[in-house]
């Protein structure tokens, strides 16, 4: 295990360290768009907008960033497209405007979104209360293992893909590397964690497996969502955008595998730890019934959150008295659907194969090996 960890460090840090080649683009988006304060509310009228009448509101506001920071700007607000009739502007609120200048040369404001990262940041702070109070220093080393996660995808991953090299090269080489620092900081170097990191490496390369199989079979090249169709405009390299649907499942399995492999280890070990008479066939027979109902819930769990994703779209689509069956082959829910299933699948791989290689470590780990391995979990001594 420390010789495959070697390698897999050896392997992933040039990756991780080396440079992304130059990013390109053709878009000014967000090249314009400034925070701003509104100062004052100049006017209000109802307007029809849509079959809906609504409130449209003339508002001053005064520029907070930028080069024209301080400079008041007029706007509209609820003039070009619905909103929310419970969130007019009132003075003291931050928003977000884009900048321009019209065909004489004036400059013009218009309203994009309110800030929220006040409410984002109370949020947060709740979270990580919540977390530390529940698991202590373990949740601690939890969230260190979420920020280390997030710069990896932020760091790491959208800046190589967006440089146009291979999406499942990349989110391979980062799924690996959130597996490698991420399960041991929040877990400890334990044999729970190598058959958790383990277990993961492999359920991952299965699940990209089928997911690449199936994405050829059901003909899915990922043109089925806008954001995709504005990446391929606005980047200047060429993005594989299949290859990128494939990262995305390996990312998102990486997501759901966590909690259900590293639970299931931990139930290995625990039952090991109670009674350590059980042989390989009574310690799996007794782990798999705790596994099965996890599995159960899980894909559950992930089911619905992808039939919540796409609840508009299915409301928008009935009302249109469209065919589900008809629904079910456009690409867009093609793709969460194979996501769904292929995502589902790797659970239930996983369940039995974390059991098989937890025991396996369990029963059969050298007491000279385990100075090196570590012990069986946290608070477990030999």
């Amino acid at each position: 295990m420390i010789l495959l960890l070697a390698v897999f460090a050896a392997w992933s840090l040039p990756y991780f360290l080396q440079p992304p080649a130059a990013v390109g683009t053709n878009s000014t988006l967000g090249a314009q768009t400034e925070r701003a304060r509104v100062t004052e509310i100049l006017s209000e009228a109802p307007i029809q907008m849509e079959g809906q009448t609504q409130t449209s509101q003339r508002v001053r506001v005064e520029i907070l960033s930028g080069e024209y920071a301080g400079l008041p700007m007029e706007l509209d607000y609820g003039k070009y497209r619905l909103t929310p009739q419970d969130q007019l502007l009132r003075p003291g609120d931050e928003i977000f405007i884009t900048l321009g200048k019209n065909s004489d040369g004036v400059l013009e404001a218009f309203y994009v979104d309110f800030v929220r990262e006040r409410a984002l940041l109370l949020l947060l702070a709740v979270f990580v209360a919540a977390i530390v109070a529940m698991a202590g220093w373990k949740g601690f080393r939890a969230l260190l293992a979420l920020i280390f996660s997030l710069a990896v995808v932020v760091g790491y991953i959208i800046p190589h893909i967006l440089a146009g090299e291979d999406p499942v090269t990349v989110s391979v080489i980062g799924s690996a590397i959130l597996l490698g620092v991420s399960l041991y900081v929040t877990y400890g170097w334990t044999l729970k964690t190598h058959a958790s990191v383990l277990s993961m490496i492999l359920v991952l390369l299965l699940t990209g497996t089928l997911a690449s199989l199936f994405m050829q079979v059901a003909r899915l090249n990922s043109f089925g969502s806008e954001e995709a169709l504005f990446l391929q405009q606005l980047a200047q390299v060429k993005i594989n955008l299949r290859g990128l649907l494939l990262g995305g499942i390996i990312i998102g399995a990486l997501g759901v595998l966590d909690d259900l492999v590293t639970t299931q280890a931990a139930v290995v070990f625990e039952l090991h730890h109670t009674d350590e008479r059980l042989g390989f066939r009574a310690l799996f027979a007794r782990a798999m019934r705790v596994g099965q109902d996890h599995v159960a819930a899980t894909v559950n769990t992930l089911v619905l959150a992808y039939a919540g994703a796409s609840l508009p779209l299915l409301l928008l689509f009935s009302l249109g008295g469209g065919n589900y069956g008809f629904l079910l082959n456009v690409e867009m829910i093609s793709e969460e659907i194979v996501r769904t299933l292929v995502g589902s699948l790797g659970l239930m791989a996983a369940v039995p194969l974390t059991t098989a290689i937890a025991i396996l470590l369990a029963l059969h780990t050298p007491a000279g090996w385990r100075v090196w391995l570590g012990p069986e979990g946290e608070g477990h001594t030999h």
